[in-house]
């Protein structure tokens, strides 16, 4: 979600905030005769290129089992469903991440219980973990924000303490990796959002789960077809939740590419780096960390800065296209009203939302396009007066 003025809205960016339509043009041809192929079959719905895709997609995560379904959205709510969370049960997770974390929690009726973020990660807190459990306690949902891993040692210690599924929300992070596994592989389930901006984006929606437990796969088959093994016999309650045969075409053609597209976002942050290191802004903007045995696949590239609301507007004028992840926390939207929480009771997260920031971050992003971001922002800093606040 991105914050506006009227005055910047009117202003024409100098280049994308992200381009699907550079990523197209390199695999048009083979894009369009994958849809040409599953139009001459007309198998549009579990077609053979879901199968082949869920195969594909597992091997490539390091999961035994995946499993395809219409969204990132969905994928969490399937593996809250497989686990048996429902009405009575807590599930902790985090509150600066996208709605649809929280949101799957309560949809199945169990309650989402609020952990603080570490303000180096932007990802949940570990330590904070262990004090939020209860007798009611059934999973833990970690995200992988912005395609940095969670710290997932220390959760999958506390999970086991306690008996607790963790379920991996990788919707932003598919070949991201902790300590040399890739992420969706390390809990009891991965979920992965294929929507169009994700690094191993669709033509629409789509979604995967990834599992450990091969009895918790067949029931994700089954939940995710209205309850269904047979034909008009329906063995538990379940949603219809398929990934059409049409995406996962175009996924698997996307998914060859997708390592050299994650070393390109890599490469690009990289040269923020270098480009932000040629200007005193240290005490200004903060740059996203990777720490040691982490591999951060940047779907966002994330800053922290003082004054972040001028300096956005500032940029719009000037043609800099940015968004805001995320403008309010989760503990303090009106839908989660009824969870109790207050503003103040998650610092953490309440600073990430006034001080983040994502700049343009794609695999064609130019590098005097890039230029141009880091010189704008050096500008902004130089004629304005400010006070300290980053981090």
């Amino acid at each position: 979600m991105e914050t506006t003025t009227a005055a910047a809205r009117t202003a024409k960016p100098r280049f994308p905030f992200f381009d699907l339509q550079a990523q197209f043009a390199s695999i048009r041809e083979d894009v369009l005769q994958a849809v040409e192929d599953v139009f001459n079959g007309q198998q549009f719905i579990l077609g053979p290129d879901v199968k082949l895709f869920e195969q594909e997609l597992a091997s490539y995560v390091g999961a035994p089992f995946a499993v395809g379904c219409a969204s990132g959205t969905d994928a969490l709510y399937l593996a809250l469903l497989a686990q048996g969370v429902g009405p009575g049960d807590e599930v902790i997770t985090t509150p600066f991440t996208f709605i649809a974390t929280a949101g799957s929690i309560a949809r199945t009726g169990a309650t989402p219980v609020f952990v603080d973020i570490h303000p180096d990660t932007f990802n949940i807190d570990a330590a904070l973990i262990g004090p939020a459990v209860t007798k009611n306690t059934k999973a833990i949902i970690p995200v992988h924000l912005f395609g940095l891993a969670a710290d997932l040692r220390p959760i999958l210690e506390i999970a086991a303490k306690h008996d607790l599924a963790v379920i991996e929300d990788a919707a932003q992070a598919i070949g991201a990796t902790y300590h040399g596994q890739r992420v969706g592989s390390i809990g009891d389930f991965g979920c992965f959002s294929f929507f169009p901006s994700k690094n191993l984006g669709c033509a629409g929606d789509g979604g995967m789960v990834t599992a450990k437990d091969k009895s918790m796969a067949e029931r994700l088959r089954v939940l995710r077809a209205h309850g269904s093994r047979t034909k008009y016999h329906y063995d538990m309650l379940g949603t219809n939740s398929r990934l059409d045969t049409m995406q996962a075409a175009i996924l698997r053609i996307k998914l060859r590419h997708l390592d050299q597209w994650s070393k390109a976002r890599q490469e690009r942050a990289a040269r923020y780096e270098r480009l932000f290191a040629e200007h005193p802004l240290s005490e200004l903007v903060t740059l996203p960390v990777t720490p040691a045995n982490y591999g951060h696949v940047f779907n966002q590239y994330v800053i922290r800065c003082t004054d972040r609301d001028s300096l956005q507007t500032y940029l719009q004028e000037h043609g800099v296209p940015t968004a805001i992840y995320y403008p309010e926390p989760l503990h303090v939207q009106p839908a989660f009203s009824y969870l109790g929480y207050k503003q103040g009771s998650m610092p953490e997260s309440e600073a990430a939302c006034e001080q983040a920031l994502a700049l343009p971050i794609f695999p064609e992003l130019r590098a005097e396009d890039q230029e141009v971001v880091v010189d704008e922002i050096a500008k902004f800093y130089r004629t304005q007066t400010h006070t300290s606040g980053g981090r």
